[in-house]
């Protein structure tokens, strides 16, 4: 079954190699609970997304903006969160003595996560 399902599933998808990221991708969804979307009929995961493929029931597109999005980074520190943390530095009595130079050399260490000597 699984050798018919992969030529198949390589005229939808020219690359082997991307056939593979895309199905394993689709494999993992599938064991977190995502929605069959073809007969399982007995089958394990990756059969059951290289059918999917083969049959057309998902999109190489959106399985590949899936797999982008799920090994992106987000970074969850927000603006408001960075201008919460600027106006405490200059709040703190103990930088209001500092020059503008020496306060602009420390939060650009804070923004670029550096741990230089402020003062």
């Amino acid at each position: 079954m699984a050798r018919v399902t992969v030529e198949d599933c390589v005229e939808k998808i020219d690359n082997r190699f991307n056939l593979v990221l895309l199905a394993a991708h689709r494999a993992r969804a599938i064991s977190s609970g995502s929605q069959i979307l073809v007969d399982r009929d007995n089958d394990k995961n990756p059969v059951v997304a290289l059918r999917e493929i083969a049959d057309g029931a998902v999109q190489p597109n959106s399985l590949t903006e899936n797999l982008i999005a799920s090994l992106q980074r987000v970074d969850e520190h927000t603006e408001a969160e960075e201008e919460a943390e600027t106006l405490a530095l200059l709040a703190d009595p103990q930088h209001q003595q500092m020059s503008e130079g020496d306060l602009i050399r420390a939060l650009q260490s804070d923004r670029d996560g550096g741990q230089e000597e402020r003062y």
